[in-house]
């Protein structure tokens, strides 16, 4: 029982943490200054991120190596832990292309979207899993997470349209993101059976991931415009907003690994579900954007959409 409770307090713990860094995400790629494009802002961001999970990656692989010499796990399950990404090559390089893609509509989903309806949309990756999970993984879907999906994009359509309803004015911003949720949810879904089968660990599938995502990017841009992209890298201040950006990303998503670690999946979604509202109060304070009564009551639709969707998962 106190191990229990001790693990429930870790986790809500790494959860809040995870909510504010993920909350943030948006705010720091709208604060950019201007002159960086979306698209070197990629490159450093998968690349600072890569860099990030580098040493953890090392770190779970010698704490995989100490189980096996207290006899915890198998020799073949040690193999298959740490090198069994090898027989998923084309899985990967795939999921790597997709990120590094997504990481560009990121950045100009974002901004045309604003802050507030653009953490909103990217909430409906929560039915794009379903979808996906059904679709691919044979995972079942009932009738109660059929009917709050509905409800969860009547509040996104609410929040984002103002209370028009006018899909034929739709903020292309919006319409990119919910495109990046369900890329993002696709190449995740595709992810989970490396895990269920052993073949890899978090921390070392997102370092290549995001590495193969960053190297893409980099000989695409250094092909297409290299002056443009020496100068770019060259300018400390383009370094030091990609660091900034890959280390509100990366760590967040430390954070969120380590929610899953000490809590189930649809109670760290339940945790993370409010991340609308950090965005909310940073995007109003730092970036002057308004929030009105229509992201209010759109903004509460999503969310309590989410938490009975996960609470039904």
């Amino acid at each position: 029982m106190v191990k229990n409770k001790k693990a429930l307090e870790k986790g809500l713990v790494f959860g809040i943490i995870a909510s504010l860094l993920i909350g943030l995400q948006p705010i720091v790629a709208n604060a950019r200054p201007e002159f960086i494009d979306p698209y070197v802002f990629s490159i450093l961001t998968l690349f600072f991120e890569a860099v990030i999970f580098f040493p953890i990656m090392l770190i779970q692989g010698y704490l995989y190596k100490a189980k096996y010499e207290n006899n915890v796990i198998s020799k073949e399950e040690l193999e298959s832990f740490l090198n069994g990404y090898k027989h998923n090559k084309l899985r990967l390089f795939y999921v790597g292309i997709t990120f590094g893609v997504g990481q560009i509509l990121f950045f100009i989903g974002y901004t045309l979207a604003g802050s507030i309806n653009g953490a909103l949309a990217q909430k409906s990756t929560i039915f794009f899993s379903l979808l996906f999970s059904y679709l691919i993984l044979n995972e079942k879907i009932t009738k109660i997470q059929i009917i709050f999906s509905t409800f969860l994009f009547f509040g996104l359509i609410l929040a984002v349209t103002q209370g028009t309803f006018n899909l034929l004015e739709l903020n292309m911003g919006v319409i990119v993101l919910l495109f990046l949720a369900s890329i993002w949810m696709l190449a995740h879904t595709l992810t989970k059976p490396i895990f269920n089968r052993k073949e890899g660990y978090p921390s070392q599938i997102v370092f290549i991931r995001n590495i193969i995502g960053a190297i893409i990017l980099f000989f695409i841009f250094l092909i297409l415009f290299p002056v443009e992209l020496i100068t770019m890298l060259s300018n400390p201040i383009v370094i030091f907003w990609g660091f900034l950006m890959g280390g509100t990303y990366g760590i967040g998503l430390y954070f969120w690994y380590n929610t899953l670690k000490y809590l189930d999946v649809a109670k760290a979604n339940i945790l993370v579900s409010p991340t609308p509202i950090v965005t909310t109060i940073f995007a109003s304070i730092f970036l002057g954007e308004i929030f009105t009564i229509f992201h209010l009551i759109g903004m509460v639709i999503v969310i309590v959409s989410i938490i009975i969707i996960m609470k039904e998962k």
